[in-house]
């Protein structure tokens, strides 16, 4: 077939009055018209896209129409419309946290009386502080959607059974260590490895500055773990040039317990929020050891509230990076003293952070044998049925003399 500027015209005006497979099947039929390498001559000459070409072939070839369906694309995208059947307004706050484990230890979840809100106003009020389940800063009715197990507009994609009861004790859990006097909770996490070299990492810059144009090996990596006080804004910043192991982190903690203690000298308990990663699950024998060897040098209690998995984003300490990432956006992290000079600059709610570069080599792979990690567990107090995700780990009774 000749395509001459009036056929042109002709095939665009019919292929654009069809609809669905009606039209991809068109655009097939005037393809095998066009003999070898119609589909490319389409493409160029018609403005006809390859892929649907394709697709209205294959339902030439299977005699199989495939089913559009827009409107439920669209619905998706707006989210439901209704609430499901059987479910009341009450009912979208999630289910309701398991409030036995909390009572069983009166110190850490009793009121101090220094909020007088309500519940609902101090709900809110979690957005600024930064124990917010969602990103969004828009107040509870976020979190509901969150929580919602009908997976509306805000829920992400990813579940686990446990996700909206996890959730919903993480919430319980953070308001009760913000409220109290002895405790002091810490958004712990790692921020991706930063490779050191003249890499552009799709930045921008107000000034020219040439990058690589190849791949080729980095003269060196760090990796910043941070440290987030969500109640004071405060952040510590350690920058890692070894694998952040499960003793780099409990390392990073202690070094930054031995720099803080003094200010915070009446803290009896610490709340750790993270985020259930490889190196740091509760199930982690060489992390949970050195966590309980930490609570015996230091006499606190230390309690591990981890977010579910695939939401490891609502960790506080995690919005700390994205601002990192625009710090340092458009510059070559080509010296070690470069990504350092820039985590000192950054600020995070006004304050600049405290950094500190972290040389030592750790090891890969330390773990606990069967019979020493046993002695370990003896020493947990897991949530009765969120266990993996709820951990307290109190310091040894004192020895009389």
């Amino acid at each position: 077939m000749e395509l001459t500027e009036p056929v042109k015209v002709l095939l665009r005006e019919a292929a654009q009055a069809l609809t669905g497979s009606e039209r991809r099947r068109f655009l097939a039929r005037t393809v095998e018209e066009l003999g070898p390498g119609g589909q490319r001559r389409a493409e160029r000459e018609l403005g006809w896209s390859r892929v649907t070409i394709r697709k209205g072939q294959r339902e030439l070839t299977s005699g199989v129409t495939c089913l559009d369906a827009f409107a439920a694309r669209a619905q998706a995208r707006r989210g439901p419309l209704t609430e499901p059947a059987g479910r009341s307004r009450g009912d979208r706050d999630g289910p309701e946290p398991d409030r036995s484990f909390l009572s069983d230890h009166p110190p850490l979840y009793a009121a101090d009386g220094r909020r007088g809100a309500s519940p609902a106003h101090r709900a809110e009020g979690l957005h600024r502080r930064g124990s917010a389940l969602h990103p969004d800063h828009r107040g509870q009715a976020q979190h509901a959607r969150l929580l919602s197990p009908d997976g509306g507009e805000d829920a992400t994609p990813k579940k686990i059974a446990a996700t909206d009861a996890i959730f919903a004790q993480v919430l319980a859990v953070n308001q009760a260590a913000d409220a109290a006097q002895g405790v002091l909770r810490v958004s712990m996490d790692a921020k991706a490895t930063v490779k050191i070299g003249p890499f552009s990492r799709n930045g921008r810059s107000r000034v020219p500055v040439a990058a690589a144009d190849h791949d080729f090996q980095p003269e060196g990596t760090v990796t910043p773990v941070g440290l987030l006080l969500p109640e004071l804004d405060e952040l510590f910043l350690y920058g890692v040039t070894s694998r952040v192991t499960s003793d780099c982190l409990v390392d990073r903690l202690v070094q930054w317990w031995e720099a803080v203690r003094a200010r915070f000298a009446h803290i009896t308990t610490l709340v750790l929020n993270l985020d259930n990663g490889p190196e740091n699950h509760s199930h982690r024998t060489q992390f949970v050891a050195r966590l309980v060897r930490f609570v015996a040098d230091y006499g606190l209690t230390v309690r591990l509230a981890y977010y579910p998995p695939y939401h490891s984003k609502y960790n506080p300490v995690e919005r700390c990076w994205g601002i990192l990432e625009q710090h340092w956006n458009g510059t070559l992290l080509d010296a070690l003293d470069t990504v350092l000079r820039f985590a000192a600059t950054m600020t995070w709610k006004g304050t600049r952070p405290t950094v500190a570069l972290v040389t030592t080599t750790y090891e890969r792979s330390v773990t606990l044998a069967k019979e020493a990690m046993a002695a370990v567990e003896a020493q947990l107090t897991r949530h009765p049925t969120l266990g993996k995700w709820f951990v307290d780990i109190h310091p040894p009774p004192a020895r009389d003399s």
